[in-house]
């Protein structure tokens, strides 16, 4: 016994020998492995990855490796250099990674998922007229929900919450109910109990994506994704049978159906679709009032942007019409969401290197990377928040995006040279967002529905805006460490 524990014990020795045996080879990134054999940088990197890639970034500059959990990942921090790694599809892969995070964070395993067949399929869907009508179906359920709280709201009497719950609640509410819910239907109840175990599942999707839940987390992760792949199940997909509905998400079961995809995974790319379709509009919208909130400037601008829409003609909702929002220019608010998102928009692009590949900098550098390896851009350090780019990059500053004629900004530099890539809130390449403009609408008629309808402030006057929760980092928009806490009442009509 003492021999087999002895045998074992020096296998694994080997094995952390081996792992850690990686030395730089010439023409390589600057390699820094950490001190601890194999784990590597993983504890800092999942505790506050923008921490530790400034830190990585001063000591090595726009390109390096680093060791995490036995695997080396190498990050480009230069803008200019991105499109060399979103334009190969030979030596880099995207899908790859994308499978691992389906199956660690929602149990889902897609083996035959073609990732350009399913692009294909959320472009006419979220694009043209389709598009059109999601967005008219958003603004009814929004008319609704809103209107639901203004029930409960007078002229006379505040209401008290926290501003990322009412936000995220109401949002989500209504994007649910526009791509989830049954056709002509409202029913609070069920979004009510949709929208608890979704935070739930939500507030552990970061340490789920890192295989680093305690016990406890795995039990409570567990059952909340069971609950919601039961919620989000038609009747009529456990029967076999389809829908002559022609909801949004029926008709993604069809797509995955004609793709092959058994009924159960059918059932739990659901929950992927809710996640990545309803879990950053809310945050976004949060950020955006909380920034307007605590820059008053910016908030009289927005205001007066609103107000030259004629948005608040005769005190009812029912009347505002959708197409002033979508066809009308709105530069002040354009260039405030632009703001947040470059402050608060944090995701990781990642690719595998399937094979060895040399790549050539904007600089003329070039770099040799290994097979095996995986390649990662951080937008959010750079450009975002890269002062040789954006003046005062940590303060929020509404114009940012706007000319000094009021027009949108898009000539941003570095060193002299113009930047393709200035912020990069929804991604880049052929993997940008498909659902970006469905998500822009949904957050600009919220907040243009709020302001116009409700009387809104801090329930503290010298109130800031919270701090950003670090262990977000990499997975979309941030989210609060807290919440700010505001009042709001039925506004009086004049």
């Amino acid at each position: 016994m003492l021999w087999t524990i002895f045998l074992l014990l020096n296998g694994l020795l080997a094995l952390v020998i081996l792992y850690s045996s990686r030395s730089r080879q010439k023409n390589e990134p600057p390699l820094d492995k950490g001190f601890i054999p194999w784990l590597g940088h993983a504890l800092e990197f999942g505790k506050d990855a923008a921490k530790f890639l400034t830190r990585m970034k001063q000591k090595h500059g726009d390109i390096f490796t680093v060791r995490v959990c036995g695997r080396y990942i190498t990050v480009l921090l230069d803008p200019n250099s991105y499109d060399a790694v979103l334009d190969d599809k030979v030596s880099l892969d995207f899908s790859r990674y994308a499978q691992v995070l389906m199956q660690r964070i929602f149990n889902l395993r897609l083996p035959n998922h073609n990732p350009e067949t399913e692009r294909a399929w959320m472009e006419q869907h979220f694009q043209g007229p389709s598009l059109a009508r999601l967005s008219s179906t958003m603004h009814l359920h929004l008319q609704t929900l809103l209107r639901d709280e203004e029930r409960r709201c007078s002229p006379a009497d505040w209401r008290q919450d926290g501003l990322f719950s009412l936000c995220y609640s109401l949002l989500f509410g209504a994007g649910y109910l526009t791509l989830f819910g049954a056709e002509n239907s409202n029913d609070v109840t069920a979004l009510a109990t949709v929208y608890k175990e979704f935070r739930t599942f939500d507030g552990l999707l970061a340490k789920l994506a890192r295989s680093t839940l305690k016990q406890e987390e795995k039990r409570t992760a567990s059952l909340s994704q069971e609950r919601l792949w039961e919620l989000l199940s038609p009747a009529w997909l456990s029967r076999g049978k389809g829908s002559e509905s022609s909801s949004w998400q029926q008709s993604y079961l069809s797509h995955l159906q004609t793709e092959g995809v058994e009924t159960e995974m059918q059932r739990r790319a659901m929950l992927l679709q809710l996640w990545a379709t309803q879990g950053n509009a809310g945050p976004a919208a949060f950020w955006l009032l909380s920034f307007l909130l605590t820059h008053p400037e910016a908030m009289r601008a927005v205001r007066k942007e609103i107000r030259g829409l004629r948005l608040q003609e005769d005190g009812s909702l029912q009347r505002h019409p959708l197409d002033t929002l979508e066809h009308h220019s709105t530069p002040v608010f354009d260039s405030v969401l632009s703001e947040t998102l470059r402050l608060t928009a944090a995701a990781l692009i990642t690719r595998e290197v399937v094979q060895d590949k040399t790549l050539c900098l904007a600089s003329g550098q070039a770099y040799h990377l290994r097979q095996g390896d995986r390649v990662c851009m951080f937008p959010f350090l750079s450009p975002q928040m890269d002062p040789q780019i954006h003046h005062d990059p940590q303060t929020f500053q509404y114009d940012r995006f706007l000319n000094a004629d009021g027009t949108e900004k898009k000539k941003f530099y570095k060193g002299g040279e113009r930047l393709k890539y200035y912020t990069m809130p929804w991604g880049a390449g052929n993997n940008m967002c498909v659902g970006r403009h469905f998500a822009v609408s949904g957050i600009k008629q919220f907040v243009f529905m709020v302001l116009s309808r409700l009387d809104l402030e801090l329930c503290d006057p010298t109130a800031i805006v919270p701090p950003v929760n670090p262990g977000r980092y990499g997975f979309g928009m941030l989210q609060p460490d807290g919440d700010l806490e505001v009042r709001y009442r039925l506004k009086t009509l004049q």
